[in-house]
C-alpha cells in the first residue's frame, strides 16, 4: 500500500480518536492516535481488508487475547510479539457491538407507533436490541421501570432535550426477531466474552448493564437468524410478522458495514416496500439524503435517528444521549 492508503487509514485513527473515543475513553483515544503516527502499525493495518481496519476492532482484538494494555508502549508489545494471531482474531470476527443502551433513543419512536409492534432488527447479533420493553430507563424528568423479572434489568440512562416526546410507557412488543450474518449466542459463555471486550475499558456501568442485557436475552432467547439483509432472508421474516401488529424494521451501527452506497439506497426501498415503518440510527454519512433533510448542524459523533427516511434526533452512539429534532427539520 501506498504513502495515501496510509494517511487515509491514519485519518481514521485520528477522527475515531476525535469524535468517539475523547470525552469516553482516554485509553482508546491515547491508542487510536498512537497508531495514526506509527508507520508499523498501518502497515499492519493495510494487510487487511478495508473493512478489518476500524481502530474498534483492533482495539478489541489485543484486548481479547491480552488483556487491556496500561498505555500504548504495552499494546504495540503485543501487536509486535503477536501480529499473526491478531490478524487471525480480526478476521475471524467483527465489531457486532451489541449496544443495549441505544434503545433509550429508539424508545421516543417506538412507543409513538401505533401498538402493539412487532420488531425485526437488521444486524442484531446477539438480539439485545430487540427487547426495549424488558429495561429500565431514566431520562432525568422522566423514569420507565422494566416489568418485573427473575433476571434484575439494566437501567439505561439517557439526556434527551426538552422537545423529545417522552414515552409514557415501554411499547407493547408481541413478536421479535433479528437477521445477522454471525449471530451470538447470549447463553455462549465465549461469544458472550467478545461481546464484553467490545465495551470499552473503562466503561464499567456500559459493561454492567451489557451483562444484565445478557441474563435477560438468555432468559427470553429473542430469535435471532442467520442471514443477510440483502437478500431474501429478509423478505421471508418480515412474512412472519404477525398481521394484527405494526411491523417495525430497525438497525443501530449496521449500514455503515455495507460498503456500496447503492446497496445501501436498495435496502433503504426494500424495507419501506415491505414494512410501514423503517427506523434508522447510523452514522450521517450512511444516508446522505437523509443527513441533508437534518440540517447544516451536525454533531459530531453522533448517530442521525431517522424514521422512514425523514431525521427525527441526533443519537449518542451508545444511548446516553438525545438530541430531538424532528419539529426543527
Amino acid at each position: 500500500m501506498g504513502e495515501e492508503g496510509l494517511a487515509e487509514i491514519s485519518a481514521r485513527y485520528i477522527r475515531f480518536a476525535d469524535t468517539e473515543a475523547h470525552g469516553r475513553s482516554p485509553l482508546y483515544e491515547e491508542l487510536a492516535r498512537a497508531v495514526a503516527g506509527d508507520r508499523e502499525t498501518l502497515g499492519f493495518l493495510s494487510t487487511l481488508p478495508d473493512v478489518k481496519r476500524q481502530p474498534n476492532l483492533l482495539l478489541a482484538a489485543v484486548r481479547h487475547l491480552f488483556g487491556t494494555p496500561t498505555g500504548w508502549n504495552e499494546f504495540r508489545q503485543a501487536l509486535q510479539a503477536n501480529a499473526d494471531a491478531i490478524r487471525s482474531l480480526m478476521l475471524e470476527r467483527s465489531t457486532q457491538t451489541n449496544e443495549p443502551g441505544r434503545c433509550a433513543t429508539l424508545l421516543p419512536v417506538l412507543a409513538r407507533l401505533p401498538q402493539p409492534l412487532a420488531l425485526l432488527e437488521v444486524g442484531t447479533s446477539a438480539g439485545l436490541c430487540l427487547m426495549p420493553d424488558l429495561y429500565s430507563y431514566d431520562y432525568g424528568r422522566k423514569a420507565i421501570r422494566a416489568p418485573a423479572m427473575a433476571a434484575e434489568p439494566p437501567v439505561f440512562r439517557c439526556s434527551a432535550s426538552e422537545t423529545t416526546p417522552m414515552p409514557a410507557a415501554a411499547p407493547q412488543v408481541v413478536w421479535r426477531a433479528g437477521l445477522d450474518l454471525s449471530p451470538i449466542d447470549a447463553s455462549d459463555p465465549s461469544q458472550v466474552a467478545w461481546l464484553e471486550t467490545l465495551v470499552w475499558p473503562e466503561q464499567t456501568a456500559r459493561l454492567a448493564n451489557l451483562r444484565a442485557a445478557v441474563k435477560i436475552a438468555a432468559t427470553v432467547k429473542p430469535r435471532v437468524l442467520k442471514g443477510d439483509l440483502r437478500g431474501s432472508d429478509l423478505v421471508r421474516l418480515c412474512s412472519e410478522a404477525p398481521k394484527d401488529a405494526t411491523l417495525v424494521v430497525f438497525h443501530t451501527a449496521v449500514l455503515d458495514y455495507v460498503s456500496d452506497p447503492a446497496d445501501r439506497e436498495a435496502f433503504a426501498e426494500q424495507v419501506m416496500r415491505l414494512s410501514p415503518y423503517w427506523v434508522s440510527n447510523e452514522f450521517p454519512r450512511v444516508f446522505p439524503c437523509i443527513a441533508t433533510c437534518a440540517g447544516k448542524s451536525r454533531p459530531p459523533g453522533r448517530f442521525l435517528l431517522s424514521v422512514n427516511g425523514s431525521p427525527v434526533a441526533w443519537t449518542d452512539p451508545h444511548g446516553a444521549s438525545l438530541e430531538w429534532i424532528a419539529d426543527a427539520a
